[in-house]
């Protein structure tokens, strides 16, 4: 009894110091790359854009591979996020870190409002419908000259100034972190089981007392916080906001990560961001033509993999060291 308890407990705190160091790695590594001048700023600025590409494709994958609902106005929420993070600490005068609290928070605020008439509907409807709300986002946001800055869009430059790239680097690294592991445990909690219940089947869902329509709610409004989350950090790493930064073509960017990685893959939508930011920067010589790259893609992924990298299955680190360490086979001989 002594034996199994001590076992019961040690395996919680072995993960959690796993999960820790490999958050802590990830976090600081750049930055000492960077430090040690192996990382210069060109680099740190595709990896930062990566972890912002990275925020956006989870937030994605919040709807459609976890609630289930097809989304084509992601954009949307990420102008909104980059607009107001500027708008709060440039207009309003609030340091950094609380504009982008309130930037987060009003962009779930416009998902809430948004999703409650658009959660209506399902299927080819809610695709359409989201597509028409992020062409609204992107007119209005023109017209509003004074805020926006009109088509032109408006200048935010911050962290990501040439001294501050380690900053900046961090910053965004270490959100992607703390979002994902926020994520992973909300949907290992009942809410999380609720709404993906909800995406399996519907009806069986209602009849087994789940209120649909909420918990489609509450994964609709999760993902449009995390668009806040990654249109403020858009405004620091790429310094100009734009209301194109809304259209059609960008939520479709954003849905490819998704699909590559897996629908339902939260680590599997962040490395096939990372993978495709890295991938465009790196065919730049090809010019327009490397435009063709995320098409061609897409057609491979459809015929040879069309579950994506992961498909619905998630990077484990613990599994990963475990297999370094030889642990895993000795786990299985114990259990034979």
């Amino acid at each position: 009894m002594i034996n199994s308890q001590t076992r019961g407990t040690a395996f919680p705190v072995r993960t959690t110091v796993i999960l820790c160091a490999a958050g802590i790695l990830a976090a600081f590594l750049p930055v000492a790359l960077m430090k040690a001048g192996l990382l210069d700023n060109y680099t740190a600025h595709i990896i930062a854009m990566g972890g912002v590409n990275a925020l956006m494709a989870i937030s994605v994958n919040m709807i459609v591979g976890i609630t289930g609902q097809l989304s084509l106005g992601q954009a949307g929420f990420l102008t909104i996020g980059a607009y107001s993070c500027i708008f709060f600490h440039l207009d309003a005068g609030l340091p950094l870190p609380l504009a982008t609290i309130c930037a987060m928070l009003l962009t779930a605020v416009a998902g809430f409002l948004i999703g409650f008439p658009v959660l209506k509907l399902s299927g080819d409807y809610l695709a359409i419908v989201t597509l028409g709300f992020g062409e609204i986002i992107r007119v209005v946001f023109i017209n509003l000259k004074s805020i926006t800055g009109g088509p032109n869009g408006r200048q935010f430059a911050t962290i990501m100034a040439p001294p501050n790239y380690a900053l900046a680097l961090f910053a965004v690294t270490a959100a992607l972190i703390v979002t994902l592991a926020l994520l992973q445990n909300f949907l290992r909690s009942s809410y999380g089981r609720a709404i993906m219940a909800c995406r399996e089947d519907e009806i069986a869902a209602n009849s087994c007392g789940i209120d649909v329509f909420r918990y489609k709610m509450t994964g609709f409004v999760i993902a449009a916080f995390v668009a806040g989350i990654g249109g403020s950090f858009y405004a620091m790493v790429v310094g100009l906001v734009q209301p194109a930064n809304a259209q059609f073509l960008k939520s479709i960017d954003f849905l490819i990560y998704v699909v590559l990685g897996g629908m339902g893959s939260m680590t599997g939508s962040i490395i096939a961001a990372y993978i495709l930011t890295y991938l465009q920067e790196a065919l730049r010589f090809l010019q327009d033509y490397r435009l063709l790259i995320y098409p061609l893609i897409l057609i491979l992924v459809m015929l040879f993999r069309p579950q994506g990298l992961l498909g619905m299955k998630e990077f484990s680190f613990v599994q990963t060291w475990d297999r370094i360490t030889g642990r895993s086979g000795k786990k299985g001989a114990a259990n034979a």
